[in-house]
This record gives C-alpha cells, structure tokens and sequence, in this order.
C-alpha cells in the first residue's frame, strides 16, 4: 500500500462507523493558544475533551501534522521525525474504550493485513492515584492479543496539566525471526498505535479530577505506519521520503545517521517555511532557524563548500521558501566565519569546559555540535 491508500483506508474506516472529518494538517495553532507548534492530534480539540460540544458532532476522525523538538536529539534514528502527520479518532462522551480497541485491531487486521501474531499492547498497571486499567486488559485477552501492564509508559496527557487518562499501546514486530520478548524487553516491538482513555483532568496541584465526559482519543503516526506496512526497516524508506533519500545522497557524502537528519530538518524546514514562518532569533522564527543551522552544522561538518543551492528546486517548494533557505545559510555561514576568529582567542585554546560552551551559543550564536567539531 502506498501512502494515499493507507490514509483512505484509515479515513474510510472510521466514516463508515460514524465519524465525522474534521479539519487538520496546519502545524499553526489559533492565535489564541500559548504553544508555537500544533503538537499532537488531540490538541486542537482539548475543550471539546473538556466538555464543549464539537459543531461536527461526538464521533471525529482527522489527519494532523504535528511538530515536534522534545526527540531533536533522536533524529537520525529509524523512526523518529520532527514534522511528522498522525492518523487521530476521537469519542467525544460517545462509545468507550473497549469498542476503540475493537474497532483498532478490525482495521489493523482486516483493514491493513497485519497478522496477529506480529502484534503485542501493553496497558495501564495502576499508581497510587488511579488503578490498573483492568477492563482494557480484558478486552484485548478477549481479542487474543498478548498483552502486559506497565506503569507511568501507558499514561497519557499533552502536558503537565489538563486532560489525560491511561491508554493502550500497540507494537509491531519488526525482528527478522519469530516475534520474542515483550515491547518492555524487546526494543524490535515497535510502537504504531496509541488508545488512549481520556477521562480526567490533571490541575495544578497535581490531583485528577473526572472530565465532563469519557473520552476516547486515538493516534498513529502515519509515517511509522507506512513504514511498517510497506515492509521497510525506517520511516526515511518509504514512498513519503523517497524524492529527498534519492536526492540527499547522490549530491552529497555522507554517513547513513547524517543523511536522516540532513533529510527530516530539510523536509520539516520546507513544511514550517511553506505555513509563512520566516526564521528569527524568537518563537516559531527560532525553531525554524535552528532547524536550517543544524543541517548545516551536518553538511558542512566535513566539506564546508557544500551549499543547499545544489537541492533541485522540486524538493523546495516555492521560489519563495528557496530564497529564504539560501538566505538563512548565507547568514550562518557569516556567523560561522566571525565565530571562528572568536575561537582562535587564547581563552578558547584547548578543551573547553560546558561554561563555554554555553557562552559561545549564548553570545555568538555558535552550535555547540560545530564549536565541537572544530575543536576536535
């Protein structure tokens, strides 16, 4: 299945059962809201979590991309991205938990093929505040999935307060052999789907409290799943990043990890330039300037006379957001320039300690990963 068939068949599914298609994909939030990036799926539908009617009804079903720089520091691994789109359902007080879970392995075995034998869930064992989430646990003995407890891994919130409750999670067997261990002994289960219970509301102090209603919100991450379904190893194999993996290597040499990360800041750093966001030294600016200065930090690690004008202009969008890329590297490289006749001050000779370090980024702008790479 290629990507617009794995989407159709996640959309179609939930339509025929009810659900409504709701608006996604911008990674801007209303201007309202204090967070620069959309987040997560269920993000722009907190007050309709909390209770608010939704204009389209109690049962929702969307494709959100979402932004994330908590796992900066992850990518270049298999999975991880920075922009990334996730598959959402969502039960606003309508059906409960045990029919979402129904419903997720119908689509994951009937609607996609995914033999039984190649999935395992893990959910909530209990804290001191709520207990084991046991009528999950029956529910997926019922299917025939095996299944285990676990603590904090299998609770879900956006934040540190607002609605939250204990979710279901679903791995994928990528191993060569026979499926062995657990998703908490085994690093080849891989998570592709998230149930989560949405049914309190976590305030300042700590406490829960129960929502208005019990909710049902529900994530997969689009690009994990193709690749899974697509029977490649990485999200960076699959048909959505195949004009970038074709490109990237070809023009430039580089070791597999960096080839993922020069790939991900790119093609996220085209997305967020492509919303109208123009790179500065604040707010959504900043991320997007980070982005474009750590690619370039990995490009020109060991060539610095490699350039983003080598990119064919396919895989940069509009004139627009070329112009703006080629503009930010001139800046950096001007920065990168002066930051190397502050390094060959006496001060600077020899290692340097995280004072420094912190210093440099803090006063000229500098990387950490270049000074240390110039350094070393």
């Amino acid at each position: 299945m290629n990507t617009d068939d794995i989407v159709r068949t996640f959309l179609d599914f939930y339509r025929e059962r009810g659900h409504e298609l709701i608006t996604g994909s911008s990674l801007l939030p209303p201007p309202s809201d204090p967070v620069l990036f959309t987040t997560s799926g269920m993000h722009p539908l907190t007050p309709y979590l909390q209770g608010r009617p939704h204009p389209q009804g109690r049962r929702l079903v969307n494709v959100q991309r979402c932004l994330r720089t908590t796992d900066l520091d992850e990518i270049g691994d298999l999975t991880h991205l920075t922009v990334f789109e996730m598959l959402g359902s969502w039960s606003l007080g309508d059906y409960g938990h045990p029919q979402s879970l129904r419903w997720g392995y119908e689509l994951l075995r009937d609607g996609f093929g995914i033999p039984r034998e190649k999935l395992y869930v893990t959910v909530f064992g209990g804290d001191e505040q709520v207990g084991p989430d046991l009528e999950s646990l029956d529910t997926w003995r019922e299917l025939g999935l095996p299944v285990e407890s676990t603590g904090d891994e299998n609770w879900w919130s956006n934040g540190p307060v607002g609605p939250c409750g204990p979710d279901s999670e679903i791995f994928y067997w990528i191993g060569d052999g026979p499926p062995e261990g657990s998703p908490t002994t085994d690093s080849r289960w891989v998570e592709i789907w998230n149930h989560v219970h949405m049914r309190y509301e976590r305030g300042e102090d700590g406490g829960l409290v129960p929502l208005r209603q019990a909710n049902v919100d529900t994530g997969m991450g689009l690009e994990r799943l193709v690749s899974v379904l697509q029977g490649q190893r990485s999200v960076y194999e699959t048909d959505l990043f195949e004009p970038w993996m074709r490109t990237v290597p070809l023009l430039w040499e580089l070791d597999e990890r960096s080839v993922r990360v020069v790939c991900d800041h790119l093609r996220s750093s085209v997305v967020v330039l492509e919303e109208g966001v123009r790179p500065s030294n604040t707010g959504r600016g900043y991320v997007v300037r980070r982005l474009i200065r750590r690619l370039l930090t990995v490009l020109w690690r060991d060539d610095d006379s490699r350039t983003l004008c080598d990119l064919p202009g396919e895989l940069l969008g509009t004139g627009t957001v070329r112009g703006v890329l080629l503009e930010e590297e001139q800046r950096f490289g001007q920065l990168l320039e002066r930051g190397r006749r502050v390094l060959s001050r006496p001060e600077f000779r020899g290692s340097l300690s995280e004072e420094d370090f912190r210093y440099l980024h803090d006063t000229y702008g500098l990387p950490r990963e270049w000074v240390a790479g110039l350094q070393g």
